[in-house]
């Protein structure tokens, strides 16, 4: 039997023509290349390594960057990023000098570029802007300064972010942190803005200041919103010539005694399932608002729950106080009434009833005081508690109800989830989170730049695969192989796992496409199409 000997080569591609077909239509490479230029001696552009850190970071394999030529070792990398291209070109010290050359670039206005080619491109709406931050951790030392990018690269920057403690977002305080802040839009969750932050950078001291620099970059009119971090009387007359929606902190007074005004029966049922509202005109920080106070059933009942278990906790211990004091004795009949008025002082739910200072003699006729008394709930404090339980305020400088109504405030607020399942995101374990381990802080914040790019191309690519589901009246099974017009991108790249591209005798073709994948293709942007479909 004669055995002949073919020479094959198969490569994975999996679903990374659908990151690089996304890439390509957004014009990511051309537009690195337009602000860096290309230069003839390298063997990897700037826009060849951005792409390529995008594919990495999108491939959901947790591989930090000094192994990132190992991620293409088995990849189809000559098809995904161009010919020519070898995995040892993409090495440390080549993606290291591209991330000094962004920095230096300035990151914030680089990312703008690209985001308001998105918003121009695919027409996504802009009418309102969510804002919102988180905190990433880092292990190991950074020496903030003096900063060893600047001596290497020349690199300057007034105030480059300093790794460092400051309020966790994650409960880790003990972990040296950068900031993130990020702007992104209510039409598909695509980021518009980008800013890294110093770890121990306070919300409420720069979200009016983030707004202002964002609303100076754009060429559109858009109605902010954020969390209660952005209500300050600073903040709103730094914001006079902005229109904005806002959470109200609770601890403003005007706020807390609203909460209390209403019972549950004088507010309106909104439209929006589960929720009811009174609205109210107020004037605070000397800017005339609308201020809407919301209930939330879902809210009320795990609010009413935490109360129940506070005045449980609050009971047993002042009960146990109340007993230890019983059995106390004082010189003076004063020092008693003292030392129980301190102990009612302390208390939110209850109070002391049949209060009784007793005297008695002991040896040598010396007068001694003793208290009594039983803990009872103080149904007046409780039942205001209760009434407050489920409510939070939103406020707008937008006056007249003909241009935003009090079920859009509420809408629209309850959106500013975009920016959280951005942040989600961005923390998966799978992701690029764990790979912040860049030795300076210049590259930290560079990195997170890039994360947030990669995100820009996921939720872009999610966003058109279901216009153009709906649009063409269409639909996939998702993971519970039920139809949907809404699948995650998430999904659609599991569905393409185990695609490989082999090379046989110079010729290519792609394995494992079946009819199904090629189906899901035609939902996808165009330039996904040429990854998978040789011509």
């Amino acid at each position: 039997m004669n055995y002949q000997k073919e020479e094959l080569e198969s490569k994975n591609l999996d679903h990374l023509g659908i990151i690089a077909g996304i890439i390509d239509e957004i014009g990511i490479v051309e537009k690195f290349n337009e602000i860096f230029l290309i230069d003839s001696r390298e063997k990897v552009n700037t826009g060849e390594v951005v792409k390529a850190i995008i594919l990495n970071a999108l491939g959901f394999v947790s591989r930090p960057l000094y192994l990132f030529s190992q991620f293409f070792e088995d990849k189809a990398i000559e098809h995904l990023l161009g010919s020519g291209m070898k995995a040892e070109d993409l090495n440390d010290d080549k993606i290291g000098r591209v991330m000094d050359k962004l920095y230096k670039y300035g990151l914030t206005k680089l990312f703008l570029i690209i985001s308001l080619e998105v918003v121009k491109k695919y027409g996504v709406s802009t009418k309102y802007s969510h804002l919102d931050s988180t905190s990433l951790h880092l292990h190991g030392e950074y020496n903030n300064f003096p900063s060893n990018l600047e001596k290497e690269s020349g690199i300057s920057r007034e105030n480059p972010i300093i790794i460092t403690q400051g309020y966790s977002r994650d409960h880790r305080p003990d972990l040296k942190q950068c900031i993130l802040d990020l702007i992104v839009s209510s039409d598909g969750d695509i980021p518009l803005f980008f800013r890294g932050a110093s770890g121990n950078e306070s919300d409420k001291a720069v979200f009016a200041q983030i707004l202002v620099e964002y609303e100076k970059q754009i060429d559109f009119e858009s109605i902010m919103v954020a969390d209660s971090a952005l209500y300050s009387e600073s903040n709103l007359k730094l914001m006079s010539n902005m229109k904005w929606i806002s959470r109200v902190p609770l601890s403003i007074k005007k706020a807390k005694n609203l909460v209390k005004v209403f019972t549950s029966k004088e507010l309106k049922r909104s439209d929006i399932k589960g929720y009811s509202y009174q609205e109210s005109k107020v004037s605070y920080g000397g800017i005339e608002q609308r201020w809407l106070l919301v209930e939330s059933t879902e809210r009320k009942k795990a609010d009413l729950k935490k109360l129940n278990q506070k005045i449980q906790e609050e009971f047993l211990k002042i009960s146990n106080q109340l007993v230890k004091l019983s059995k106390e004795e004082f010189e003076q009949e004063s020092l008693a009434e003292l030392k129980i008025q301190e102990l009612a002082v302390k208390l939110k739910y209850h109070k002391i009833s049949d209060l009784e200072i007793s005297e008695r003699l002991k040896k040598r006729q010396i007068r001694v005081y003793k208290v009594g008394g039983k803990v009872i709930e103080n149904q007046e404090l409780i039942s205001q508690n209760q009434n407050c339980c489920g409510r939070f305020i939103l406020a707008t400088n937008i006056l007249e109800t003909t241009e935003l109504e009090p079920r859009e405030i509420l809408r629209i607020y309850k959106e500013q989830q975009s920016t959280e399942r951005g942040f989600r995101f961005i923390k998966d374990p799978l992701f690029f989170a764990d790979s912040l381990f860049v030795k300076k802080p210049e590259r930290v914040e560079t990195m997170m730049m890039l994360m947030t790019l990669s995100l820009l191309v996921y939720n872009l690519g999610q966003r058109q695969l279901r216009i153009s589901l709906k649009t063409q009246k269409a639909t996939v099974k998702n993971q519970l192989n039920k139809s949907t017009e809404s699948p995650t991108l998430r999904w659609i790249f599991q569905c393409f796992q185990g695609i490989h591209f082999l090379i046989t005798q110079g010729v290519y073709r792609i394995l494992n496409l079946t009819e199904e994948r090629c189906r899901i293709l035609q939902f996808l942007p165009t330039a996904c199409q040429k990854y998978y479909l040789l011509s």
